[in-house]
């Protein structure tokens, strides 16, 4: 009876030094998967801060920490769940279900490309029908609005993550995944809460207490701010476009080999490669962002006259 229990004790020492071993590799698989994801991470970062514009400034904080919050609830209880269970018992769909996300990133990419540079006729916006509502109102239509974008992208970080992990421990899976969930929420939100207030702290700087270099300092927070959306915007568009139409070709194996051969054939000059994959990605990103933005409008037509 002694040498069996202290068998079974070996074997449960043996066990947690595996399980402790393979939990060393943790924090490397949380940095790898956050890298991979970065692409994402930049477009969520930059397409938040306009469902704050317009409303009360003392509210914007509150805002953030809202979408915040049910995104880090969408990302733990939801998302990461679903990841798991597919690669559990539909492995094959993860990748699928990538690509359409991808085609979505791509159209929305397109559109925003679009807007740019589509002009009415008359040289003026068409005016939309305004309804009068409360700002509590706004704000909720507001929050409900970025946390129906962010679950998308959100789920394509969590999907991202998991591919990364596949094949490891359950027990590594499921820390990384909850690992990934809290850092990109805390980042992304973090910054997007800086973004937001940077103009006020601008202003408070201006204040006449503070010294006349720190007073030069905010105001010239106060001019950049407004270029630094404008052009965190940009950055977000060519990232969803690059993002997406990158998660597509590594979901065909013909265009992932293009993309691989790309990156040996420059692998001396790192940069230039990162920058030729990313534009080949970024033009493509818009070709399918142009494709499905017709069939969007062939589905709604087809829709419409069915209706009628």
């Amino acid at each position: 009876m002694p040498s069996g229990l202290f068998a079974l004790l070996d074997d449960i020492s043996a066990l947690v030094k595996a399980s402790a071993a393979s939990l060393d590799d943790v924090p490397a698989q949380v940095a790898k998967t956050t890298g991979k994801v970065s692409g994402i991470v930049i477009d969520d970062t930059a397409v938040t801060p306009k469902y704050v514009v317009g409303l009360d400034p003392s509210r914007e904080l509150s805002v953030i920490y809202q979408i915040a919050k049910k995104s880090l609830i969408n990302k733990l209880l939801i998302l990461s769940p679903a990841a798991l269970l597919l690669g559990y018992f539909a492995p094959w769909a993860i990748t699928p279900i990538l690509m359409v996300g991808g085609a979505y990133l791509c159209f929305e990419g397109y559109e925003k490309v679009h807007s740019l540079f589509s002009h009415h006729p008359d040289g003026h916006p068409e005016q939309e029908q305004i309804k009068e509502i409360t700002p509590e109102e706004l704000e909720k239509e507001r929050v409900g609005s970025a946390v129906r974008t962010d679950i998308i992208l959100s789920a394509e970080i969590m999907a991202i993550a998991y591919s990364q992990i596949t094949g490891q421990p359950i027990v590594n899976q499921l820390i990384v995944m909850l690992a990934v969930a809290v850092f990109i929420t805390v980042a992304v939100y973090g910054f997007v809460g800086l973004i937001v207030k940077a103009d006020d702290m601008g202003l408070h700087l201006t204040g006449d207490k503070y010294p006349p270099a720190t007073q030069k300092i905010g105001r010239g927070i106060v001019k950049f701010m407004p270029h630094f959306l404008r052009w965190l915007g940009y950055v977000g568009t060519a990232a969803m476009l690059w993002v997406g139409a990158e998660i597509i070709a590594h979901g065909i194996p013909f265009t992932a080999h293009l993309l691989h051969d790309l990156e040996q054939n420059l692998s001396s000059m790192p940069v230039v490669a990162w920058l030729s994959k990313a534009l080949a990605c970024g033009v493509a990103g818009l070709a399918i962002g142009f494709i499905v933005e017709k069939l969007v409008v062939l589905v709604k037509r087809v829709f419409s006259r069915s209706e009628k």
